[in-house]
Order: C-alpha cells, then structure tokens, then sequence
C-alpha cells in the first residue's frame, strides 16, 4: 500500500504472522491483497546472493467499489475477464528524457465488433484526454491476421510519470483488463510538475509517494474506518493522510456505503435486488415489500416516472407491490427506482439479446464464368450484423467493389457481379447465434464453333481466304501456318470482326502451300484446314493406285466421327494420266471428282483425292467405297466410316419419395445411347419459382436411382437428368413433377382413453407438436389383442378429426391401440396407450349437473319458448324421469329427448298452468340422484278497480284505487296514472311507476272537467285495460269569484365565486406529440379563464390552443420541444372572485 506520509503505520502479515524484515528463501512464493471487492495478486521470487538484502512489498490498492449491484450476488460482470489480449503490455523501465513504447494486440477473429480500447494512469486518470507532445497513442490492423496492435509511447519521460498504468479493451459483452508499471531512473520522484499546457502528463504524482525505506515499527493495530464514522467530515482528510489512505474518492464512497448498511429502512421490508437479468421478449416482474399496507409508491426508470400502461403493470398485493413489464425491449435496460414517502430502493435492468440465428441456409451454386452470384440467407432478427467470410478470410468492400454486400429486413445477400475463376471456394456467413456455408463453383463457357475453316486449292496470284465464326465475340485468337505464328504483311491481312476471323491471302504463291490453324485464346482446341497450290507438273503415265498404307489405315479400317464435326477422306492416290475418282456408299454413286451439293464435297489434286462431309450425322455411316480409273487401270479401297454422337436425353425423372431435406429420384436410359455406351448421368435441381439450375454431382452417375440431399423444407423443387458418354453430355431431360421435401410430423400427443362399453372405445389425442410445412392429411387408428402384433385398422382411410369411436369390439379382451399421422411424407411414429385396455363398461355412479342459470328460478313470459338442456354423467346409461308438483308430464304440452349425457325439457309455448317445480331424477339399478327446478311464467296484469275520486280542494284532486286481481303471476311494481281534459280528450300522464293505490294530482285548471285512468304495471309491461273513474265522478272546478294573487318571493343570489374543482396534475411527456393539460372551473357568472406559462401570458400564442366545455378547460400544445417545458398556470377570473391552479410539464427527449 502506497504511504501518504512518514507517520504511516503499516503492518503485512501471511498466514496471520507479522513479516520479518529480512528475506528468506522461503518467502519466495505468491501473495495476494484483498481490498473490498478486489483481488490483486503478485509474485515474490528471491534471487541467491552473497548478502541477504531487504525487500520491500510495494502494493497498489485499487478499491472497486460496487455500485448498482451483480447478478445474482456475483461480481459485475466487467471483472470477468475474457482473454482478449494476445500480447498484454509489460512493465518498463526509463530514464529522464527518454521514450518508451507500451504495446497491446487484440484478435478480432471472434469479434464482430472493432474492439474498444483506454489506457489509464493509477485508478481513474484516462490518458486519452492527455495526448499531444509528451504522449501518443496509435493503433493498426493486420487484414490478414486480424490483428489489433494498440501502442502508447510515452516521450521524453518525466520522474512524475513514474507509477501504475492499467491498459482496458471492451467488445460489447466481452472485456480484459491488463496492469503494468513504468519506472523513472535519474530524477526525483516526488518533484511536482505543474504542467499548464495541453497535451503534458499530470499524474498528480504526489498522490501516490513510496514508503520509507526505514523499517515500520510494530504498533497496535486501529481501524481507520471506526475513527471515520465517529469522526465529523472536517477532519476526513486529516485522518487519511495519517493513516496513509490516497484514495479519497474510494474511501468516501465506502464510508457513505458503510452509513447506509447501519441505517435500517423504516418504509421497505424487502427491497429490489442490485440487479436484474432477463431475455429480450420476455417478462419481467419486479417485487418490493412495504412496512405500511396502505402506503403509495413511485416507480421511475432513468430518474423518469413510469405511467401505468399496456407494458408496464402496477399491482398491489398487501404490502407487497409489483412492477411487472411485458414484451422487455433493449430501451428497458435501465436503472429502476421504487420511492415511498423519503426513501427508496434502486436495481439496474439488464436486458440480453438473444442469439442471432440462421433461419435459411446458404445453397451451393455453380455458374459460368462472367456470370452474376447472388449467395442469400435470412436470419431470426431485422437488422441484425452479420460477417461474410470466404475460405476462412473476412470479405470486405474493396476498392473494385467486386463484393457488394446487401441487407433487406432479414434477408442478407452477398453479391459477386462477375464471377471468376478465383472466385471458387467456400463461402461463410456467421452471426452470433450460428453459421452457415455454401459453395461456389465457377466454369469456364464452352466456345461453340458456328463455321469452320475449310480446305482450299488455289491457282498461282489468286487469293485465299481462311474464315471461321464462334460464339463469342471478345475471343481473339492467333492464325499458325505449319506451327508457326503467322504475321500480318503486305500479302497476308488478318481480320476479327464480330464472332467472324479471317485470314486473306493476297497473290497466292508456292511457298504459301500449307497447314493452316486457328487457335482461339484461352481455349484448349484448334480450327484446322489446308491450302493447295495448283501450278505446272509433269505427269508420267502408269496405272492408277490408293495408297491407303501412307495414312495408317487398311482397306477395312474404320474411322470414326462425332455427328456435326466435318468428315474428311483424304485418299493419296497416283496414275497417270490422272485418273477419275468415283466414290460410292454402298451401290450408290455418290459424287465423282469436282462435283459435290451443298454437304458433300469431292476434290482431287495432285497425289490425293478428298471426300469431304460438312457436319456428319448418323445418315452418314456406313462403308464408303473410292474407285480411280485412267485408261492405263483401276484401282478400288473401302472405308468403313462409324458416326458417334451425344446420346438422347433420358425419361422425364420420377419422384419415388421425399425427406425432410432429401429426394430419390429416378428415370429410364436415354433410348438411344449415341453409339458409344452411357458413362454415367448428371442431375439439376432448381426451385420451382426460380430460374436457375443448381449441378447436383459433377463427376458421372452410373446408377438410375439418386438420393437428391440438403434442400429446404417446404419448398417446392424440380428436376432433371443429363445422359453423358464419351463425346458429351446429351440435352437435358423434361423436367420431373414439382415436389417438396417434407418430413413426416412427430407422433400424435395425449393419446388416453374418453369412454369404453361393453363393445366400443372411444379414444382422444393431441395434434403432433411438430407438423412441418406439409399440411396433416390425417390418422390412422389400429388395434391388435394384447401380446399379438397384428395390427389391424380401426376403420378405413384416415380420419381429420382428434377423437374417434372404435365398435364392434370383443367384449372381455384386452386390446391395445395406437395412432398414427399422416402427410404426405408418409406416417409418423405411432403414439401408443400405456397399457391394454379391458373392453367392458365400467359402472358410474349417476349425477345431475344443474346449470347456474338454473339454480334459481326460471322466469319466461307467456307463449315463449322453453329448452332446459340439463348434463349428467352416468355408466350404464341412466333411467330418466321427470315430474312436475309429483305429478307425471303432459307429453301434448311438455316434450323431453334424451341422450347419453343429457336430457332435455322442451315447451314450444308456454302457458300460466307450467309454472311450478320440475323435478328430473336418474337411476341406475338401486343408484339414484335427482334435482328440481322451478319455473314461473308471467303475464300482463289485470285492471286497476274501483278508481274514486275522494277529495278536491282548490286545484288538486285526491283519487284512490284498489289493486287488480290478477296481477300476472309476479309482483305489481307501480301504477301509471293519466287525466284528460273532457274538451280535447288528450291523456298526459301524471305519474307513470306510482307504487302506491292512492295520490293527488296538482296543477288542475278551474272551470275544466277532468277525467282520470289507472293502468297496472309489472316485470311484463301495462295492463290490457285501464280502470277509468265512473262518469258521476267527473270533476268540474270552477271560480268562486276570488282573484289569485301568486306569493313573492324574495330573489335569490346565485352568484359564486370561480373554484377549480379538478386541478392541473405534472405531467412528463416526448418531445414531438401534442400534449394537452386539463382541469375543471366553477362559477357564476360564467368566469374568464387566462393561461400562463412561466407567469407569461399565452393566450395569443399560435403554438397553443384552449378549449373550455362544460367548465372542462383543456390546453393543447402543439408538439413540443424542450423549451415548452416550464410552469403551466390557469387563471380563472368573474366578479365574485378569482382562483388559479398551476403545474408542471417535463419535455422527454423522443430517443433517450
């Protein structure tokens, strides 16, 4: 521990021992200080000498004091260290005025994020605000071995730079820590250097001043922290200079912690944990326990008070209150406090994210060279990053752009516009939760030759023309005379026009004659052809004769040609005279010598005769005869000539089945195998909504029948088959029927047992959890006696439903049965019953369930229906009887249906003489339960009687009535009484649900006669007739002569003073929506209202608007930001007083 001054007192012990000065060899070992929630170890090593000397144990105590807590009583996890570093920086030592470099390298193999990375002096100096002339700090990258080097260099040492350094790399949830000390040689350690200027190292070096070499006196042992609680905070700093402490900060911050360990919570019982962890999408429950039931609390996020919502969930339980928040998102990782009254209790939040994953799978692809390659896969989350790797090496956007890397939501494409040769390899897209690879093959186009070069025969100073065409354009090629390159001069010019190459001679002579070719760059084949001169020669007569021997063949031989090539017969021949040349197929004379169509060709020069076939087909096969005459003879050879082709492409491909990623295919030879056998097969598959083939093997099949693997499931695919021998590869086949790849579902779940008789069971199940992207076609239900396994089907086809009723059993067997489902993959794994099941009906004991609604009693109206539906259990099934007041059912008014687990009372329409109590009763043998209901049916009342008019006086009439009757089987709830004018005969009603049979009716008019009505009224409605008062009761009223004269009454004052009744409340809203404040005013007259912000009147101001209704007052402010954040003040004025209400509105950033 670093002393503060020459009155520190230290002690070091091990093992509970004091140490001695002198070192021994056996103190050679690892030490370690404990300080708070830290940990710092160090090794001693003792190196032999001739005088033992005295060793000084220097440790740096670093206090790390825990703030917010660590998940589940651990350390913050920022101390969990991850070996980031592949080289750490090592201590150093320096002189005065010179340089020292610091290096740390990082491997960002497994990162997907550029590492973060801060060196320290001591605890907390952070050096990057220090860079300029006395530091620098620097950092590079190796591509290849993504490498990170990370160098401080530190110029022209100082003695105050001398002390502890600590270097911190962090990668979002991954971090390394590393320590290291530099020495000073050649100054004073504790010189203080005041630097001003920018860019200098202040390191506060008096902080931190080694001990003494002097040897610390054994003296007892105090607590510091003792003498700082009892201490007042003036003396604070004069007792850490005593006692050597130099942290402050950390020794502030533990003594405040320590205070608040002894000050016991009067409000809490149980407060939030330090810390919190739950997965993104997940619910979080947050608990605290009250010591006052009916006390309130405040739960605030970030300082910020949470409002009841749809995610955030108040509850109160006893003293037990709950914060709960659905659906957490990445913005609830938080610090959450809960406030009761003064006091309050704080946890963090932290939401994890989850994994990433690889939803679809990159495919491999094969395309030609030039082509574009799109390689795509979707992940399980929108926006997520991803790294694109090939052959192990990240790919970046370089500088020619040849990799373009697209995002849509989940989708990621890696694109290569033109595809090379060196673009072969595999490719890797990682995230954090997986990877997935595919491969790219790249070929070379096959250069179609469209006209070849043909043989000429030229005359002296004529021109020969060499011309050929191929497919691609940008092919250059080079023209050879017998191997060697020709060059163009004045005689020869060379042309590349289009797909078209010429070569043209000019004023043909001798010494032109020769082998001419055309070799197209890049590609491993040649174009080929002769020039003949024809000049002056002697001829020296003898009998004509084919020299086939020259060219390696006898008169049998056989050549062979591929169909489309050119076929070419050059015979060498002599005669003299020079003999005529017929050649014959066959009996058939096919062209003499310089004739020929548009296919064959017959030429005969000097020493040879040529038979020439452009583009052979299978026709042209057969044995070919060449016969030479002059007068002196003739002479005769045959030629067998063998056309081979490609061969015929095979049968469509026949799906025989399908897997979860994988098919088999198979199909017929090709009927014709081109004359040479079939080597082997080539198959192709493509999505059904794409148009791109994908090569499934590239070396040849010899088998009819191919397992097709790693396809997608639920997607819907085509294929198709090439045939290939020795010449190539036929055209493709027709394309198979689409299919999709899909698996058979996981076996039907909770197979039991609903119900069994004596010769039927009836069986319940689950649908399979996993169903796959096929749709479920159905099941299949078999049994089989117990120790047999001869399954036999329950009933035939499948079945869409979940439950199923199996009869004809054999009654007393044990059976065992199983379920099956079905796609179109096939069946599944069977789902069997634990044990076998006895077929006999197993007796239940009969119940009544009576409905709730029928608990009570029933209440229908006249003529409506009635349709009691009442469910039982009991096995076998039940006798059924039902009675009403102990009297049996009339079957003309009353119906009844029952079933195997309920019975039905049914009345169509219902009459007064149904109502009374039902009773329903089940036996089974001498089993019996039995249940009632009661039903009462209600009709419109009788009429009122006996209506009287008992007494009169001034312009009231008091009448009196008696109750009907009947009153419609229920309760009378109240009378409608109305009186007319004998002149109009208008009825008004005077009351209209009057409870008792008398009252007095006001407000009559004098000189008028009045009639009155009665009607009654229940839960049905009026009565059908009103009881009217009798014709010799009529009243007549008329003036006595008097005038009336109404009384006067004193005016009363309405007029009050404005109140609110409902204040404006603080609010805190986000900036960008409207928000509004409300409140409620009384007063007479009708009061004026003024809003102020800030004591500042805003009534003009465009921003706002206020709406008062029914003394409701709203204030709306347009979109505010955070200057409308202030205190609100509504002012409400009349003649009888004023009265204001004001609040407060916090404007929250829209994006925290």
């Amino acid at each position: 521990v670093a002393e503060e001054g020459p009155d520190a007192k230290v002690r070091r012990q091990s093992n509970t021992k004091d140490l001695a000065s002198a070192v021994t060899k056996k103190d050679g070992t690892a030490y370690a200080v404990i300080a708070g929630w830290s940990k710092v170890k160090f090794d001693l090593k003792v190196k032999e000498k001739e005088v033992m000397e005295e060793v000084k144990l220097e440790v740096k105590e670093e206090v790390k004091e825990k703030e917010g807590g660590s998940l589940l009583g651990s350390p913050d996890t920022k101390t969990d260290l991850t070996g980031l570093f592949t080289e750490k920086p090592q201590s150093g030592e320096v002189a005065v005025g010179e340089n020292i470099n610091f290096v740390a390298k990082v491997n960002a193999a497994s990162l997907l994020k550029k590492p973060t990375i801060k060196w320290f002096k001591g605890k907390w100096m952070d050096l990057a605000s220090k860079s300029g002339k006395n530091l620098q700090l620097k950092e590079l990258y190796d591509r290849n071995s993504k490498v990170y080097t990370f160098e401080m260099q530190i110029i022209a040492a100082k003695p105050s730079f001398a002390g502890a350094y600590r270097c911190e790399v962090s990668s979002r949830d991954k971090f390394d820590s590393c320590n290291f000390d530099l020495t000073v040689h050649g100054g004073c350690p504790h010189t203080i250097q005041s630097l001003g200027e920018a860019g200098e190292l202040d390191f506060s070096a008096l902080l931190k001043k080694s001990a003494s070499k002097s040897q610390v006196k054994s003296e007892p042992d105090e607590d510091v922290w003792e003498i700082l609680q009892k201490a007042p905070a003036s003396e604070y700093e004069k007792i850490a200079f005593q006692y050597g402490i130099t942290d402050l900060r950390g020794m502030l911050k533990r003594l405040k912690k320590m205070k608040k360990e002894e000050k016991k919570s009067e409000a809490f019982l149980k407060k939030l944990d330090p810390a919190y962890q739950v997965e993104k999408g997940h619910k979080m429950k947050l608990c605290i326990e009250v010591a006052n039931e009916d006390v309130d609390v405040k739960w605030l996020k970030n300082g910020q008070e949470i409002q009841s919502t749809g995610r955030y969930i108040f509850e109160s339980v006893g003293n037990k209150r709950y914060l709960t928040i659905n659906h957490c998102s990445l913005s609830d990782d938080a610090t959450y406090t809960c406030v009761v009254g003064d006091e309050k209790c704080t946890t963090e939040l932290f939401v994890k994210e989850p994994p990433v994953t690889i939803t679809s799978h990159l495919e491999d692809q094969m395309v030609m060279k030039g082509e574009r390659v799109e390689l795509e896969c979707e992940v399980s989350e929108e926006g997520a990053t991803v790294k694109w790797e090939k052959d192990g090496v990240e790919l970046t956007r370089d500088e020619s752009f040849k990799y373009r890397f697209k995002k849509d939501g989940r989708k990621h494409v890696l694109i290569i516009n033109e595809a090379t040769k060196e673009d072969c390899g595999h490719y890797t897209v990682k995230t954090n939760g997986g990877e997935s690879m595919a491969e790219l093959m790249v070929s070379e186009k096959e250069l179609e030759v469209y006209q070849n070069i043909a043989d000429l025969t030229v005359k002296a100073k004529d021109e020969a023309v060499f011309k050929c065409e191929v497919s691609d354009e940008t092919v250059k090629g080079i023209w050879y005379k017998n191997g060697v390159e020709v060059k163009a001069d004045a005689r020869t010019n060379i042309t590349h026009i289009g797909r078209i190459h010429k070569l043209t001679i000019d004023d043909v002579k001798p010494e032109d004659q020769g082998d001419y070719t055309f070799v197209p760059e890049g590609y491993a084949f040649n174009l080929s052809a002769k020039l003949n001169f024809l000049g002056t020669f002697t001829i020296t007569p003898y009998p004509p004769k084919i020299h086939l021997d020259c060219m390696g063949h006898t008169a049998d031989s056989t050549i062979v040609v591929v169909a489309g090539n050119k076929l070419r017969l050059d015979v060498p021949i002599t005669g003299d005279p020079a003999p005529t040349v017929v050649w014959t197929k066959g009996e058939k004379v096919k062209l003499r010598a310089a004739e020929g169509d548009g296919r064959l060709h017959v030429e005969s020069t000097k020493g040879h005769c040529i038979f020439t076939i452009e583009g052979a087909d299978k026709q042209d096969e057969g044995l070919y005869s060449v016969i030479v005459r002059n007068p002196a003879g003739e002479d005769k050879a045959d030629i067998n000539v063998k056309v081979v082709d490609a061969p015929d492409p095979p049968s469509a491909p026949r799906i025989l089945s399908v897997g979860e990623d994988s098919c088999v295919v198979q199909w017929d030879p090709p009927k014709s195998d081109g004359g040479n056998p079939i080597i082997g097969y080539v198959l192709e598959r493509k999505k059904k909504k794409s148009y791109r083939w994908m090569r499934l093997n590239f070396d040849p099949y010899t088998d009819t029948t191919y397992e097709a693997k790693r396809m997608t499931e639920g997607v819907e695919y085509e294929m198709r088959v090439y045939a290939v021998n020795a010449i190539g590869m036929s055209c493709h086949s027709a394309a198979s029927q689409p299919f999709i790849p899909v698996a058979p579902t996981s076996e039907p779940v909770g197979l039991c047992v609903d119900d069994i008789s004596d010769t039927t069971v009836s069986l319940k199940w689950r649908t399979p959890e996993h169903l796959g992207s096929s749709e479920l076609d159905g099941y299949g239900v078999e049994y089989c006696k117990e120790g047999s396994d001869e399954w036999v089907p329950a009933f035939e086809g499948l079945t869409e439903r979940t439950s199923v009723i199996i009869r004809d059993l054999p009654t007393g067997e044990k059976m065992q049965f199983r379920v099956r489902a079905y796609n179109t993959a096939g069946p599944s794994a069977p789902t069997s019953l634990a044990q076998a099941v006895t077929i006999r009906e197993i007796m239940q004991k009969p119940k009544i369930w009576i409905p709730r609604i029928l608990r009570q009693t029933l209440i229908k109206k006249v003529e409506e229906t009635i349709n009691l539906v009442i469910p039982f259990q009991g096995k076998p099934r039940p006798v059924i009887t039902w009675s009403k007041d102990g009297e049996h059912l009339n079957p003309k008014q009353v119906s009844v249906r029952n079933s195997d687990t309920d019975t039905i009372l049914f009345i169509r329409k219902s009459e007064r003489k149904d109502s009374g109590k039902y009773e329903v009763k089940l036996q089974i043998e001498n089993v019996e339960d039995t249940a009632s209901i009661s039903i009462q049916i209600v009709d419109l009342p009788g009429s009122p009687e006996k209506l009287k008019i008992m007494d009169v006086w001034g312009f009231n009439v008091a009448l009196e009535w008696k109750p009907p009757k009947d009153n419609g089987n229920c309760e009378i709830t109240g009378y409608m009484v109305q009186k007319a004018d004998k002149k109009t005969m208008e009825w008004y009603t005077v009351y209209e649900l009057y409870r008792r049979t008398n009252c007095v009716v006001a407000d009559l008019i004098m000189g008028n006669e009045y009639i009155f009505r009665i009607y009654a009224v229940n839960m049905v409605g009026l009565s059908l007739e009103p009881c009217f008062s009798a014709d010799k009761l009529h009243l007549f009223i008329c003036s006595s002569g008097f005038e009336y004269k109404p009384p006067i009454y004193k005016e009363h004052d309405f007029s009050e003073a404005p109140k609110f009744t409902h204040p404006l409340v603080s609010r805190s809203v986000i900036a960008g929506y409207n928000a509004t404040l409300s409140c409620s005013v009384r007063g007479i007259p009708k009061p004026k209202v003024t809003w102020y912000k800030n004591k500042m009147d805003i009534s003009n101001e465009a921003k706002y608007r206020m709406f008062s209704r029914q003394g409701v007052l709203t204030l709306e402010i347009r979109k505010p930001c955070s200057f409308d954040g202030g205190v609100y003040m509504c002012k409400a004025v009349n003649a009888s007083g004023e009265d204001a209400v004001e609040c407060k509105l916090e404007i929250r950033r829209k994006y925290p």
